[in-house]
């Protein structure tokens, strides 16, 4: 089954009966630019800030027997992977009218309203009204969050627990706008936010697959998981939340955003790990 809705979000689910607790997401490869976005780059320079082709991977979760959610928007318009708080007030045209609490991303430029998309970039040549970012919040972040809430919370009511791949891609080599600096990144980086997000099996179990198809995996550095982990991640309530970042130089050539025969690949090693998650699913006592 398939639910569409036009420049917000598409969720797709297995055929009824073939479920597993299996939840994908990807919140950053919409690529719907919407009409009020008022930026001053072109259209090549914002979608730099795509995860591009997440969209993809997530689409093939229902193959396994999982639910995908993948959004249409940009990343560059809003971020659904930031709190509502997390707002630079310099972005803004006059004050907030509740209390802000910007990030370490919002420092580097990339808060729930994003000043760049790489650093030397900036997306504005204005001030944006509260009235805007209102609007973005209301119309897009909201309702995503409220798509990953229900899709987890079905997931738990039907089989007790819901596991959530948080399916992301990163810059080949880290910039001025990321954790890490200008670094050339491992081919996978799986955040589980130290432990807190997931059970260490799902995270154990998930890199297993990866480096087993010649990957190179690290963990939580330098990503460790945002928003979406931190609000959605419980493991005591029986929900756990790995985040999945795939490294752009697998599978597209990063300076002009082509295709490359990588990511068929790719696709098919992320396959193996939502079939090796729903087989694992099968036991009621994993994760633990």
């Amino acid at each position: 089954m398939r639910w569409h809705y036009p420049g917000l979000y598409t969720v797709q689910e297995p055929q009824e009966g073939s479920g597993v607790p299996l939840f994908v997401d990807s919140p950053h490869s919409g690529r719907d630019y919407p009409a009020d976005f008022g930026s001053r780059l072109s259209l090549t320079d914002l979608r730099a800030a795509e995860d591009s082709y997440m969209d993809r991977v997530a689409a093939r979760a229902p193959l396994a027997g999982g639910v995908g959610l993948w959004a249409h928007f940009p990343r560059a318009y809003i971020d659904v992977n930031r709190t509502e708080a997390d707002i630079d007030p310099a972005l803004l045209a006059e004050p907030w009218p509740t209390p802000l609490a910007p990030g370490d991303k919002t420092a580097m430029g990339i808060g729930l309203i994003r000043r760049v998309t790489v650093p030397g970039k900036a997306i504005y040549d204005r001030a944006l009204s509260v009235a805007e970012v209102e609007r973005r919040i209301a119309r897009f972040h909201r309702p995503y969050l409220s798509a990953v809430e229900r899709g987890l919370a079905k997931l738990v009511r039907h089989h007790g627990r819901a596991v959530h791949l948080n399916v992301h891609s990163m810059k080949s080599v880290g910039n001025a706008a990321t954790p890490d600096g200008a670094v050339r990144r491992p081919d996978v980086v799986l955040g589980d936010r130290f432990g807190t997000s997931c059970a260490p099996a799902l995270t154990a179990l998930v890199g297993e697959v990866l480096a087993a198809a010649g990957l190179s995996v690290v963990v939580n550095d330098p990503y460790a998981g945002a928003a979406l982990l931190a609000r959605f991640g419980a493991p005591d309530q029986d929900r756990h939340g790995l985040q999945i970042e795939l490294n752009r130089g697998l599978y597209m050539t990063e300076d002009t955003g082509d295709v490359t025969d990588g990511l068929a690949e790719l696709i098919g090693v992320m396959d193996g790990v939502f079939e090796t998650v729903s087989e694992r699913l099968a036991d009621p006592e994993w994760p633990m």
